[in-house]
This record gives C-alpha cells, structure tokens and sequence, in this order.
C-alpha cells in the first residue's frame, strides 16, 4: 500500500524504539562488562506490552525474531566444522552427554516430585539442560584460556548441548501428546521412532543435495568477488534449506543448522561467516528484545522469592552435573571445578526450544504462562550473574589446586604475564606485487597470512604455502580466523586507495599496537591513511620510479648519489605545539617526502647541500638556507608553502619562512630511515 505524502508507516515507530532502546541499554550493559544479550533483554521488558507499551504486539517483531533463530543456528552450524569437533571430540561426546542427560534427569525428577506430569518435567529438563554458548565463550576468552583444559571443557559440553537442540526440537511436539496443538500424535515409542527416521529421511536428502549443489555454487559466486552476491547467496541458502526442511514438517530452525554444518565443510566457510554475522548479530538483536517482551515485571515482583529460588536450585542442579560430567573426563580437580562454574545459567536456546514448546502447548514447570514468565525471569538473572559464579569457580579453583600443590588454572595476571605469541605479517590482497613480497618473507622463514576474495588468488597463496583466510579482512569472523594477537606486522596490498584507508581503519581498532604498511594501487590518499593510522605507504608510481632511475642511470655511466634519508615510504606528520603556532601552522597536513634528498639538487646533478627540509604541505625535499641552493626557501616563496620540517636524524621541529620563527612539536610522528 503506498502512503501518502507525510504519513508514517506503522511498523516504523515500534522498530525505531526497539532498535534505539536496544542499543541504549545493550551499550550500557558494554560498559558495566556484562554481555549485551541481558540487555537486549531488559530492552524487550522496558518496551513490551506489559510495560511502557512502546511495541504493544509482539507478533510485530515475532517474525524478525523467527529470522534472528534461524541465522543464529546457521552460524553455530558453519563452526561446527568436523575438523573442529574431532580435537575436543571426548569432551564433546562423553562430558556433553554427561552433563545433558544427568540435569535432564535431575530436573524432571525435582518437577515430578512437586507434582507435574513427566511430560512437563522432561520438556523443563530441556530448558535447563542448555547453558549459553555466547556468554561463555565470552567470558572463556576474556580469561585467556580457550585452549587449555578449563576452556576446553566448557566449550566441548557446550558444543554437545548446540547439537543436543537439534534433537530436543524433533522430541518436544512427541512429548505433547496427541491432544496438544502442535502434538505429533502421542509420545509411544513407534510415534517417536517413525517421526525420527522420517525426520531422518529428510534431513539425509537435504544434505545429499547440498553436498552436490552448494560446493559449485558457491564456487562461481566467489568468483565475482562481490560481498553484495555473495551475502545474499548465503542468506539465500541458509532461508531456503530452512525453508525446505519446515515443508517436510521437520523445523526450519534445524534446517538452518544443518545449511550452516554443509557450508563448514566448505572452503568458503570462514567468508560466509564473516559476511552474515551482521546480520545474524542484528536479527538476534531482535530475537533476545522480543522474549524480553514477554516478561510482566508485576508477576515478577509479586513472585520475586519463587524467582530467586528457581535460580538457586538451578545454579545447584548445573554445578552438580557439570562437576559430575567434568569428573569423567579426568582432568584434574581445579579443572573440574572451574568448569563447572561456567555452565550453571540457562542458555539462549533454552528460548528457541520454550517457542516450539509453547506451540505444542507446553510450558515450563507446566505452569503456563507463569512458566515462561519465570523462565525470562531466572535466565536474566543467571546471565547476569554468571561473570561472578566463574569467578566463583575460579577462586575454588585456586585452592583446591594450592592443596593438592599444583595449579592447573592460571589466574590473569598468570596469563598476562606469559608473552603472547607474534610473528606473523598479514596481508589483505594477493596481487602481483603481494606475491613477490610473500616470496621473499617466506624466503626469509616470516610466514604470511593471506586474506582475500578471490578463490584463485587463495588457492595460489595456498599452493604456495602461506596460510589462507577466504573473506574481506575487516569482518570479525575473518579476523577471528587469522587471529591477530599473532600478527606483528600487517601490510594492505592490491586495493585502491579508499578501500586501504577503510581496512587501515578498521585494523588499527582491532590491533592498534601493529604497525601498517600501505601499497594502494591507485591515488595515495596521505592524510587520510595517517589519520588510519599507517606508518609506511608505498607510492606505486615512486617505487616503481627510483629503480627505473638507478637502473637509467646505471647505464649511462652517469654518478648518481644514494642517502638513507628521508625514507619516501614514512608518512611525515607533524602536530605543532598549541601554544606556540603560528597562523600559518593550519597549511600543515600529514605528506610523503618526495624524494631521498634534495629533489632540485638530485635533478641538477648535485649533492652538496648541508641540511634538509620536507615541505609540510605537499612532501617536497629541499635544501636549507646554509646550502648552496637553498632550494627549501625557493619552494616555499615560489608555490606558497610556508610550513617545513627538520628531516635531520634528532631534529623534531618545524621552520615557518614567512614568519621566520622556529615551532616545536606537540607530538611528532618523525620520519626514520
């Protein structure tokens, strides 16, 4: 329906205040360190129907929501690599189903015992069963022990739980029962069992079909080398399989997943990754707002107790199984403990699973809509503690690890202490000049990372024994890959000089202690890659110039003079000081000096100057005044360049020649040879 001329669409306010809100409250939640998803949550209760009213139809964000499900469970199935899961499998396999299996049982024991039906009690299990995979991980990496026996323990039960969702969404419509909504037509066994092998049938021709048609297709859509293609044959490929499988009556959510597992097995994967995580990242957003909407602060405050005593008896059942299923996997007391510690909040698919319940007419606990509200309740509460109760673990970690008189779990500052591993140079584009630099770097025993677009160039790089990272260099799930805190030294290569600015920039925030070398192909934009935070640019045409010239005049037999200074690749920027500027101080900008000395005594034959000067507005070398030439001066009068800098080893200071008054730096970035 067209609107007329100032009419507002309906949508468009509701979604203004839940983006704005979100962002609002999730950026706060940044600040206090707690992860974004809690306020994401709180968002959806300040703005929900039961309170400010500012979205008072949920169904209006509901199918957003739907999307955030299925891009959410289609990247955890991109990382869900079979390589991946082989490293960590006994973790995986024998904690994961430890710890699923012993608090499912436990929960539905204690629902039972307080008098609900089984059905109820094993669908409660199920919510409590999940831990949150993207609070965890956070808080893994924040403490720096990803790859060591306490990490390792978290994230291997955590990845068995992601994969226990898949199986939990096919069993909870059989637990209904042949009464409910969404009932598969009882809970016997034949009914399960019929519903899993087709479920199974299914599934297993989804994957055959991808495996056939998905490797090619994303083969060609590489090839084009747009991000704009290749992000909508991602989402296209992630909705649709979601879509397929929802026809077959199996869930859309699971067919995410599986579209996400056939694509990690791709070469691509690691690019797919990068390009839809912001989406995924938005739409989840929106996911996370909605169940928050769902909370009425006045049951919450009427039953704050029973609110608070669902959290404790939560904490007790996951510490429990998750010690128990740690204890398995003989890793050591300190190691059980910390772990443990990590995994005892309920996860945000605990939300995806109380939706396909609550369609099936099945609730938490069996209380209705009291469950599911006690259920936002508690998990708000565990997410927000959960930063403490690892602390928790952490500390118990400590002793236990001191009394059998070893320390199996690094503290911070243990890890802080231990130097981070640096060596390798990344370079974003492999073209002509890239490779030769990759020749001599590896040559030199320097291994390179490579990112790039384009299939052949990374099969070339591969061949040639650098480490390939397919993708634009400046999504996260790239940079994840390449992993930064191993770069020393990051060299941007093969783009025009726009595109160098906007990765300079984006890489100066994600590592800003490595320096960056710039190669544009096109015009050189100095000020703008300064402020980016290069150090070095390679001008195209002077680095290809210089050589032509030695080599001219190396066969002409003519004298040509080489002096390390100043280094034409060193961006020249200089802040003068505030207090003793002088007006013509705004000529200054960040330059490129255009030559290794003198540029008019270089062109006459000479080199017989006694200092030099680079011009602070446009890179010019020349001479001083105690020179012969005094060629510095001739420029400034002739071209209007007031503005010079000392290019002499030591020297941090400026010369205005109109005013012929010396200025000192405020913060020098001084050119070195």
């Amino acid at each position: 329906m067209m609107l007329a001329a100032g009419e507002t669409p309906e949508f468009l306010g509701p979604v203004v205040a839940l983006l704005c809100v979100a962002g609002l409250i999730g950026a706060l939640f940044v600040r206090l360190r707690v992860v974004p998803i809690v306020g994401f949550l709180l968002a959806g209760v300040v703005i929900g129907p039961h309170q400010l009213g500012v979205v008072g139809d949920v169904e209006q964000v509901r199918a957003a929501a739907d999307i955030g499900v299925m891009l959410l469970l289609f990247t955890i199935g991109i990382e869900f690599s079979l390589e991946r899961l082989a490293k960590i499998r006994r973790y995986v396999l024998l904690g994961g189903s430890v710890q699923v299996v012993a608090t499912v049982a436990l929960t539905a024991a204690l629902v039972v015992a307080v008098g609900q039906d089984w059905r109820s009690a094993v669908f409660t299990g199920f919510l409590v069963a999940l831990s949150s995979t993207a609070i965890v991980l956070k808080i893994v990496a924040a403490k720096g022990v990803t790859s060591r026996p306490t990490g390792q323990v978290a994230v291997g039960i955590l990845i068995f739980q992601d994969l226990a969702v898949v199986v939990m969404v096919l069993l909870i419509p059989l637990l209904a029962g042949p009464g409910s909504p969404g009932g598969g037509g009882g809970a016997e066994p034949w009914g399960i069992l019929r519903a899993l092998g087709t479920a199974a049938l299914v599934l297993t021709a989804v994957m055959v079909v991808a495996r056939k048609v998905m490797p090619p297709l994303l083969e060609r859509v590489a090839r084009l080398c747009s991000p704009e293609i290749f992000l909508l044959t991602i989402v296209a490929i992630a909705l649709g399989v979601a879509y397929l499988t929802s026809l077959a009556g199996v869930s859309d959510a699971l067919g995410a997943f599986l579209a996400g597992m056939v694509l990690s097995e791709s070469r691509h994967s690691a690019h797919a990754l990068s390009e839809i995580m912001p989406l995924q990242i938005l739409f989840s957003a929106v996911f996370f707002v909605s169940i928050g909407m769902l909370l009425d602060v006045g049951v919450v405050v009427e039953l704050w107790w029973l609110v608070a005593l669902l959290a404790l008896v939560v904490v007790a059942i996951k510490v429990v199984t998750g010690y128990v299923a740690a204890s398995t996997l003989r890793v050591g007391a300190p190691t059980v403990l910390a772990g443990a510690f990590l995994l005892p909040q309920i996860g945000e698919f605990s939300f995806v699973l109380q939706q396909v319940g609550a369609a099936s007419g099945m609730s938490p606990v069996g209380l209705g809509d009291q469950g599911a509200q006690l259920l936002v309740a508690v998990t708000v509460v565990l997410m927000t503690a959960t930063p403490a109760l690892a602390s928790v673990g952490e500390r118990l970690a400590k002793v236990v690890g001191v009394r059998q008189g070893r320390g199996t779990v690094p503290t911070r500052q243990g890890e802080a202490a231990r130097p981070r591993p640096q060596g390798r140079v990344l370079v974003s584009g492999w073209g002509p000049v890239a490779q030769y630099l990759g020749v001599y770097l590896r040559a030199r025993g320097v291994p390179v990372t490579v990112t790039t677009l384009n299939p052949d160039l990374a099969a070339q790089a591969e061949a040639e024994g650098h480490t390939v990272v397919r993708g634009e260099v400046i999504k996260a799930g790239v940079l994840h890959d390449v992993g930064m805190d191993q770069v020393r030294l990051i060299v941007i290569c093969e783009h025009s000089g726009e595109e160098t600015t906007h990765i300079a920039e984006a890489l100066r925030n994600v590592a800003p202690g490595v320096p960056i070398v710039a190669r544009p192909v096109e015009s050189v934009d100095v000020p703008g890659l300064s402020d980016a935070g290069v150090a070095r640019v390679v001008d195209s045409q002077r680095a290809v110039a210089q050589p032509l010239t030695r080599t001219v005049l190396d066969v002409l037999g003519v004298e040509h003079f080489e002096v390390p200074r100043p280094d034409p690749t060193v961006v020249v920027d200089f802040a003068p000081d505030a207090e003793a500027a002088c007006p013509h101080a705004e000529e200054i900008r960040p330059v490129l000096p255009k030559s290794p000395g003198c540029t008019a005594c270089l062109s006459r034959g000479r080199h017989d100057w006694v200092h030099l000067r680079i011009c602070l507005t446009c890179g010019f070398v020349g001479c001083c005044n105690s020179s012969p030439g005094r060629h510095a001066q001739e420029h400034a009068e002739s071209v209007g360049h007031p503005m010079a800098m000392s290019a002499e080893p030591g020297e941090v200071w400026a010369w205005c020649f109109l005013d012929e008054a010396e200025i000192g730096p405020a913060q020098v970035d001084a050119p070195t040879s």
